[in-house]
């Protein structure tokens, strides 16, 4: 169990910051504490223990006692296989109802909203990657929930930033370069599919962009923001265990089901989010820091 400052423990009168986050314990919101706490930022943190943002109420309440003026939404369900099937309400109510609910009390006290959404809100068709305007084609159950968070930030904030990522991995949470670390202690082989593309993105670098839109003043909208370059999952996994003692095989898609649908290609454009002015390292600069930082 982490400890946060103000974890969701600060009643009103002894209220510290004016940024709320949701979703603290999760891998995006660990990092965007630990950087917060790095630059001695204030906040206020609460994890689903602390607060279901599937309450309405209960969210309400909490907004009112913080009164924040920033709110970092980071709680979001990602169990993107269980929400075909076994985990699709909670994906619903945690990604459209909960974010209906955090947007609502946000516009209620007059706060920004930073809301986190996905590549799989487009249908992974275009070879040419996609625009912060291009059209939503969600095709697997994960994707529609956060389409539809979209529209409810969009509908219920006016001060928002809607920020797409894909690809995530980072230092607190279970992701895709610990899974290829923890098989090639026990494999002499792996595979990995060589036919879906996209944006790996290092959490250090979503927070920090995220910090960066509010501390700037940013134009309030869409904007999608991974590192820079693209890679195939195989591509990815090849630079992840580069020296590590086993081999990484390319497989297609269709040798490796699953049952949500992936998107082929998700590459998104980061155009609007390098004319703020923030820079972007790539994603082998981003992935080798890491590894540095974990000991690899």
């Amino acid at each position: 169990m982490l400890d946060f400052p103000g974890l969701g423990i600060f009643s009103k009168e002894f209220k510290m910051s004016e940024i709320l986050i949701t979703g603290a314990k999760g891998q995006l919101g660990t990092e965007l504490c630990h950087l917060l706490d790095e630059r001695n930022i204030a906040y206020d943190a609460f994890d689903s223990s602390e607060l279901d943002i599937t309450n309405e109420l209960a969210v309400e309440k909490t907004f009112e006692e913080y009164q924040p003026k920033v709110v970092y939404h980071c709680a979001a369900y990602t169990a993107v296989d269980n929400a075909e099937d076994n985990g699709k309400a909670t994906n619903w109510f945690v990604n459209v109802n909960g974010t209906e609910n955090v947007a609502k009390a946000a516009q209620k006290v007059g706060a920004k909203m930073v809301y986190i959404s996905t590549d799989y809100v487009f249908d992974g068709k275009n070879e040419h990657g996609y625009e912060v305007d291009d059209d939503l084609n969600p095709q697997n159950e994960y994707g529609r929930s956060k389409a539809a968070g979209e529209q409810a930030v969009q509908e219920n904030l006016s001060d928002y930033y809607i920020i797409r990522t894909s690809w995530v991995f980072g230092e607190y949470g279970k992701n895709f370069v610990y899974t290829m670390l923890r098989l090639a202690k026990d494999h002499d082989k792996l595979t990995v599919v060589n036919d879906q593309f996209g944006r790996p993105t290092w959490t250090r670098t979503l927070a920090e962009f995220m910090v960066h839109l509010i501390d700037t003043d940013a134009e309030y909208g869409i904007y999608q923001l991974s590192n820079d370059g693209s890679c195939s999952w195989f591509e990815f996994a090849t630079e992840i265990l580069k020296n590590k003692d086993v081999e990484v095989a390319p497989v297609t898609s269709a040798e490796f089901p699953q049952k949500a649908y992936r998107p082929t290609y998700s590459i998104m454009s980061l155009d609007k989010a390098k004319a703020t002015g923030f820079e972007i390292p790539s994603w082998q600069e981003a992935l080798g820091t890491f590894m540095r930082n974990i000991g690899e």
